[in-house]
């Protein structure tokens, strides 16, 4: 609730929602959607609303006192001198592929530069992260790139372009990619996320019916399954998969090859925090290493 209660004092110091929402970096939309949920949250109305002013009620008067006194106490949190400091708490989601591999190497470099921080990295979906970020719920997110375009709020850094690959046990026929998919059963990539879309998308443009057995979010346990000799997979080649374990082989799709983006999604850098910035760039840069280290590896 803290959120709300620091876009609550926001409104009440523009006038507007559209003014708070440019002063904070978020959209009108999302500056509505949280003084909602604050005002369901307390059982009570906070606003008049007066054409496209938001004037507080005696109510919204008496909670956005007590809301500057709540944030002010926050900000104390976890400082070891009575508040002279900010205290720095960043939330940052992820999808599990970020989190397994080179993700904690930027944490631990973030957490000794700033050895008073605290983090929080939730798991879930790359659609349920880009609205918590437009949202202002989470600071930032790592994520598959959306099949739409990002508010103008809201900035993309892209982190890597994943070809996928169609994943088969290795004692597979010798067929072509679009033999092996049509005739052996399918292990399917999740379509409730966006690489699974694109999985979807890809066979439906390439008109090929699939003989599903399971469909799955989790990569590594496609891989799994494929090992297994459960089906054949279309999947993307992560920087954790640069090498396929010995039971699996993969066949590239050619021409046809299409590509997973993954990037970091954040709101516009001058309404960041320095940490939110330098966390940032600590991905950004981890990333990278990760990247080069694999290429490396397998060179």
């Amino acid at each position: 609730m803290i959120r709300e209660l620091k876009t609550l004092i926001a409104v009440a110091r523009e006038g507007t929602f559209a003014a708070a929402g440019q002063k904070i970096g978020l959209t009108q939309a999302a500056v509505s959607a949280q003084m909602q949920r604050l005002q369901e949250e307390l059982g009570f109305a906070l606003f008049d609303r007066t054409g496209r002013t938001a004037q507080l009620n005696a109510r919204g008067h008496q909670t956005l006192q007590q809301a500057q006194e709540l944030v002010s106490l926050y900000g104390e949190l976890g400082s070891r001198r009575g508040g002279k400091n900010e205290a720095v708490f960043l939330t940052l989601g992820a999808i599990a592929s970020a989190q397994r591999s080179w993700l904690p190497k930027a944490i631990a470099r973030f957490h000794r530069a700033c050895p008073g921080a605290r983090t929080r990295i939730l798991p879930g979906l790359s659609m349920d992260f880009v609205n918590q970020v437009d949202a202002g719920e989470i600071d930032m997110a790592i994520v598959i790139k959306p099949p739409f375009g990002l508010h103008a709020d809201l900035r993309w850094t892209t982190l890597a372009r994943e070809p996928f690959r169609l994943l088969v046990p290795r004692d597979a026929p010798q067929l072509s990619w679009a033999e092996l998919i049509g005739s052996q059963p399918f292990v399917r990539y999740d379509r409730a996320s966006f690489g699974g879309r694109q999985a979807d998308r890809f066979l439906r443009s390439m008109h090929i019916a699939v003989q599903q057995v399971c469909e799955v979010d989790e990569l590594d346990a496609i891989v799994q399954l494929v090992a297994h000799g459960v089906g054949v997979a279309l999947v993307p080649q992560t920087v954790n998969h640069r090498r396929w374990p010995a039971a699996v082989r993969a066949v590239g799709l050619g021409e046809h090859t299409f590509y997973r983006d993954i990037g970091l999604i954040h709101r516009r850098a001058r309404t960041m925090s320095e940490h939110g910035r330098q966390l940032a760039g600590l991905i950004v840069d981890a990333h990278a290493a990760a990247s080069q280290g694999a290429a490396d590896a397998t060179a």
